[in-house]
């Protein structure tokens, strides 16, 4: 860009679907950056950064990202380290050590970022109960409809305290009704969900929702190795396989969720995975999650540990 100059941005958020994740026009402008998200061989694709084990559709989308590597480092645009618990704490790094950025001014934002994407809460009831002011903004961003507004939060979140940008005008009224949502959710859960040989299992998918907090099943059966949950939204049917983050369970006996995610055609971490199917193939993610569930129940690493 000359000098003097003002770059724009714009934000485009994703998600996981059935098909097809990105189309070539995604790609619009003079730079075009995907982050956190799975990687795409577009010529027209200029940076990326991504921490997850399932990062890659193809083994031929693979390949271009190694070749991509061959380019000296200071002309090197993509990223990728799956052992990166958080994407921001990794793109973080790569700006300061490569780039020469200062990242002291958005230490709050890595720090949070960090514990948010690689679930290291202190307690479930830190998770669920949601006393932190980022805990608060990651259950609006979640929930957002609004195009406009995480274009207007993001340069907020660069230059003020969180607690600060949770009190803007903008922001705060639209948090009340999604913490009485929040409490709907950890209602229906409670009433749906089951734990069984370390594993805990709830189908929600006659309740549609966008989302919900995925600690609620640890917080309900903080006994539980693992959860699986089936639930429906307006462009999916998901099936979420998780973790528990606080099990006592050695991480020599844990499965890599990962893995049996990519049978399905989902993916994610050793940790945390998930499956999207089109949302008219309900019965479809019910019999993959079954059949998740009976695997991780006859696995029990809880009766090994």
């Amino acid at each position: 860009m000359p000098a003097g100059m003002q770059a724009t941005y714009e934000y485009h958020g994703l998600v996981h679907r059935a098909g097809a994740l990105f189309a070539e026009g995604d790609f619009s402008g003079d730079e075009n950056a995907i982050v956190d998200f799975k990687y795409s061989a577009s010529p027209r694709l200029t940076w990326w950064f991504d921490h997850h084990q399932s990062a890659f559709l193809s083994a031929e989308d693979r390949a271009h990202f190694e070749a991509s590597q061959e380019a000296p480092a200071g002309g090197q645009r993509k990223f990728f380290d799956p052992a990166y618990t958080s994407c921001t704490s990794f793109i973080a790094h790569i700006a300061q050590s490569r780039f020469g950025f200062n990242t002291a001014p958005v230490a709050e934002l890595i720090h949070w970022a960090d514990i948010v994407d690689g679930a290291k809460y202190e307690s479930p009831e830190s998770a669920v109960e949601m006393a932190a002011p980022a805990m608060k903004l990651t259950l609006i961003i979640e929930a957002t409809q609004d195009p406009e507004f995480i274009p207007r939060l993001i340069p907020l979140l660069t230059e003020m305290p969180l607690g600060e940008v949770l009190g803007q005008g903008f922001v705060a009224p639209l948090l009340p009704p999604l913490l009485e949502r929040h409490d709907h959710a950890v209602g229906l859960i409670r009433s749906r969900s089951e734990e069984r040989d370390g594993t805990i299992f709830f189908d929600i998918t006659d309740h549609p929702m966008e989302g919900f907090n995925k600690f609620i099943p640890y917080y309900l059966h903080p006994q539980a190795v693992y959860s699986i949950g089936l639930s429906k939204s307006s462009f999916r049917t998901k099936v979420a396989v998780g973790t528990n983050p606080w099990t006592r369970v050695p991480a020599a006996n844990l499965v890599n969720l990962a893995q049996i995610c990519e049978r399905y055609g989902g993916g994610g971490h050793a940790r945390v995975g998930a499956i999207s199917f089109p949302p008219d193939r309900e019965e479809a993610a019910r019999k993959a999650a079954m059949e998740i569930v009976a695997e991780l129940r006859a696995k029990n690493p809880a009766a090994r540990s």
